[in-house]
C-alpha cells in the first residue's frame, strides 16, 4: 500500500486521536512481533485503518495500555495491545510493502538493496500469511500485464488493486462478509491504485514508468496542465469513487464507536484527495 489513507484531523473527537495513535503503535508492534523489526520500517497509515475496519466489524474489542518502544522508549504512549487480527495485518502490511518495492524494482531498475534488506521480513510474513502472499501476488500479476499492454482504460488498470482489497477483505472477515463491505473494500482499492497513479504522474512522465493517467493523456507534458485541461474529468473519477464509498458506509453494520472509520472514510479520502488534486506533497507513508 502508498500510505494515502488518513484522518481528517481538524474534524476528530480527542478520542479517536488516541485511539488512531494507540491502532498504529500496536500495529508496529504487531509487525514486529511477526515479521521482525526490519518489517516495522514499512508500516503505514493504510494498514492501521484497515486494522480500524476490521476489528470494529469483526467484533473484536482493542485493549489499549502505556507502553515504551524503540522510538518512544523513555515516555510510555497508549498502544493497542496486539491481537491475532493486528498479527494478521501486521503481516500483510509487509507483504503489500514487498510487492510494491518489487514492482518498483521493476519500472525503475532500481531498489535491489532496499529490496533484499526487507526479504527476511517478507519471508516471515508470507509463511505466517500465505494466503495473504498468494492474493497480492495474483493481482500484481494481473497489474502487470496491464501494464505490459500498454492500457489506457482507468477503470482497468484499477480494477487488480480493486480486487486485491476485496479478497484481502474476504480472507479476513471470512463467508459472512457482507456485500456493501466487499464493495467498499473493491472501491477502496480503486482510490488507492488512482491516487498514487494521479500523485506520480510527473515522476512517471519523466522515468517513461507505466502510468494510466500518463497513457490515457499522451499529449499532456506534467500534472498541472494535466489537471487544467482534465480537471474535470478526474474530478468525476474520484467522485464516483469516493461517492460510492460514503454511501455504502452509511449501510455498514458496527459493532461499536464508528466516529474514526467514518472520519477516515468520507472525510480522510476526500481530503487526501483535493491535496494531489491541488499539486501539493501528499505522501508520508510511516512518521505521526
Amino acid at each position: 500500500m502508498f500510505g494515502y489513507v488518513k484522518t481528517d484531523f481538524p474534524n476528530m473527537y480527542m478520542k479517536d486521536v488516541v485511539l488512531y495513535k494507540a491502532m498504529y503503535c500496536g500495529l508496529c508492534k504487531g509487525i514486529g512481533k511477526c515479521c521482525g523489526n526490519k518489517g516495522r520500517l514499512v508500516l503505514n497509515y493504510d494498514l492501521t485503518f484497515l486494522s480500524l475496519f476490521t476489528h470494529n466489524l469483526l467484533n473484536i474489542d482493542v485493549k489499549i495500555e502505556k507502553q515504551t518502544c524503540i522510538i518512544h522508549h523513555i515516555r510510555k504512549r497508549p498502544v493497542a495491545v496486539p491481537d491475532v487480527l493486528t498479527e494478521r495485518i501486521g503481516a500483510l502490511n509487509v507483504i503489500l510493502a514487498y510487492y510494491k518495492l518489487n514492482d518498483d524494482v521493476i519500472d525503475n531498475k532500481k531498489g535491489f538493496i532496499k529490496r533484499s534488506f526487507f526479504k527476511s521480513s517478507y519471508k516471515k510474513a508470507a509463511k505466517k500469511e500465505p494466503k495473504f502472499d498468494a492474493i497480492v501476488k495474483a493481482r500484481y500479476a494481473e497489474l502487470r500485464k496491464y501494464e505490459k499492454a500498454n492500457c489506457d482504460s482507468i477503470d482497468m488498470a484499477a480494477d487488480p488493486f480493486g480486487l486485491m482489497m476485496k479478497d484481502i477483505i474476504l480472507e479476513l472477515i471470512g463467508d459472512d462478509c457482507a456485500d456493501n463491505v466487499k464493495k467498499i473494500a473493491y472501491e477502496f482499492g480503486k482510490w488507492i491504485y488512482l491516487i498514487d497513479a494521479l500523485d506520480d504522474f510527473d515522476k512517471d512522465k519523466k522515468k517513461k514508468n507505466y502510468n494510466v493517467f500518463v497513457n490515457a493523456n499522451p499529449d499532456v507534458c506534467d500534472k498541472q496542465t494535466l489537471l487544467m485541461t482534465k480537471g474535470n474529468e478526474i474530478v468525476y473519477i474520484f467522485g464516483t469513487i469516493l461517492n460510492e464509498i460514503s454511501t455504502l458506509e452509511k449501510g455498514l453494520d458496527y459493532k461499536f464507536n464508528h466516529d474514526l472509520i467514518s472520519n477516515i472514510l468520507s472525510l480522510g479520502l476526500k481530503g487526501q484527495t483535493k491535496v494531489v488534486m491541488e499539486n501539493k506533497k501528499c505522501k508520508n507513508t510511516s512518521k505521526f
